[in-house]
């Protein structure tokens, strides 16, 4: 049985950005960069939680495929011994889907009840990096379900399913499998950690009056620092300003606006340092594209059994999972929205730069990606998340003088709906599902985009 533990231990200021959390992986995983835990401590370090960790268990075929003859049967029964709020499926290969049903539920840790069964999303390989990218290409990326936040749990039984369950109308016999299960299925058992920290002691580096101890890595440091064209140094949230600061920090980003600047008020941003990011377990450095053209829309599909104060707990899982568990070098979403309309800063590099995402295969570049958190297929968003993503659309599209009512033309890197090379004319405000045939980001929130493009133009005043 193999674990990737939770550490805790001296970290150095030494530590380059590109070293991540050591992990004792299953073979069947790839490894990550070398251990930050083992660095020899100096006379400047202090001891520093790592918060979280990932379990990765193997899923074996079950008895009922043998009895009743049905299309394959992987799965898992553990009834305790875990710590883990969130949970997906993983396997060797990304180019190949699971064609099939995953189904989970898990022990409370707090009542030791068990759940009801829970479906799991099967199809998420819409979500990623763009095909011919070195993150798309890297060795360690796998295929994977969405996840599943479970909330506190210590135990889990996991079922997964191929297509072709059933039995013929005729005989009465089984039906043969329709397909078969990807290869090297194993169980994610994410554990997010502790929350984040609060406000401490002097920062090093940084002036006395700025709070906070843990930006003692290259890494953190360098997240902390992509923010500084906006923001404090060790900031956990970037503050609301109002419209006319806005369109004085637009023009000392981007120099004089020719006539009426058009860009939204900036809203409350909680850094990655704010919700607690482990910058360890991260691929070091940050990839930028040129510019911003269009915002894809999503959701996270990861269920809406949670509290707005737990949303900083489901995006570390949701971070550790795209990296740790599917080998992304990030988390993939530019941004997050919780239930209550709080907005998250997601992958690194500033959010008022270009970062390159990961999360609408084919056209991340120029465009960002914004997640709401939860599942919007059937559940209604909340009203306070799609003013959100309103605001946010507003800000981040001003920042580059796009009208969010209006067209664009972004081109393919490669798709299920468009070729590489393939210029497609979008709404500047998109569904995922405009880029790649899924359900994502949910019949209900989908509908809601009018709502968010008229929304986020009055915020820019136009």
């Amino acid at each position: 049985m193999f674990k990737i533990r939770s550490m805790r231990g001296f970290l150095t200021s030494s530590i380059g950005a590109t070293c991540a959390t050591a992990l004792a992986l299953p073979l069947t995983l790839p490894a990550t960069n070398a251990s930050a835990a083992t660095a020899t401590p100096t006379a400047a370090t202090e001891v520093t939680a790592i918060p979280g960790s990932t379990r990765s268990l193997p899923l074996a075929p079950l008895s009922a495929e043998r009895v009743l003859g049905t299309a394959p049967l992987q799965g898992l029964h553990r009834p305790g011994g875990e710590h883990f709020s969130l949970v997906g499926v993983v396997w060797d290969d990304p180019d190949t889907r699971l064609h099939g049903r995953v189904q989970v539920r898990t022990r409370s840790a707090a009542t030791g009840a068990w759940s009801g069964w829970q479906d799991v999303e099967t199809h998420n390989a819409d979500h990623g990096a763009d095909p011919g990218t070195a993150e798309r290409g890297a060795r360690r990326v796998r295929g994977a379900t969405a996840p599943l936040w479970v909330g506190a749990s210590q135990g889990v039984d996991v079922r997964v399913r191929a297509d072709g369950t059933g039995r013929d109308g005729r005989t009465g016999r089984p039906r043969p499998p329709r397909s078969s299960l990807p290869s090297g299925l194993r169980l994610q058992l994410v554990d997010p950690g502790d929350e984040a920290p609060p406000e401490g002691a002097p920062l090093r580096g940084a002036p006395a009056d700025q709070p906070h101890t843990d930006l003692d890595t290259d890494a953190a440091r360098a997240a902390s620092t992509a923010n500084t064209d906006i923001a404090r140094y060790g900031a956990l949230d970037i503050p609301a300003l109002g419209k006319r600061a806005t369109e004085q920090e637009l023009t000392r980003l981007r120099g004089p606006v020719k006539g009426k600047p058009h860009i939204g008020a900036r809203p409350r941003i909680v850094t990655r340092r704010g919700w607690g990011a482990d910058e360890a377990v991260r691929s070091g450095g940050f990839v930028y594209s040129k510019k911003i053209k269009a915002v894809f829309v999503h959701h996270t599909a990861s269920g809406n059994n949670y509290t707005c104060s737990e949303a900083p707990s489901v995006i570390r899982s949701i971070y550790r999972y795209h990296v740790d568990s599917m080998g992304w070098r990030d988390i993939g979403y530019n941004f997050l929205v919780d239930k209550c309309g709080t907005i998250y800063e997601g992958r690194a590099g500033g959010v008022a730069k270009a970062v390159l995402g990961a999360h609408t295969l084919g056209f991340n570049n120029s465009s960002t990606g914004i997640a709401v958190i939860g599942t919007y297929g059937t559940a209604k968003p909340p009203k306070a998340a799609v003013t959100a993503l309103s605001r946010l659309a507003a800000w981040k599209l001003g920042l580059y003088g796009v009208n969010p009512r209006g067209k664009t033309y972004l081109t393919s890197a490669g798709g299920n709906l468009y070729a590489k090379g393939k210029k497609v004319r979008l709404n500047v405000i998109s569904g995922h599902q405009d880029g790649y045939a899924t359900e994502c980001p949910g019949e209900r929130l989908y509908a809601k985009l009018g709502t968010a493009r008229s929304g986020a133009a009055r915020y820019q005043g136009r």
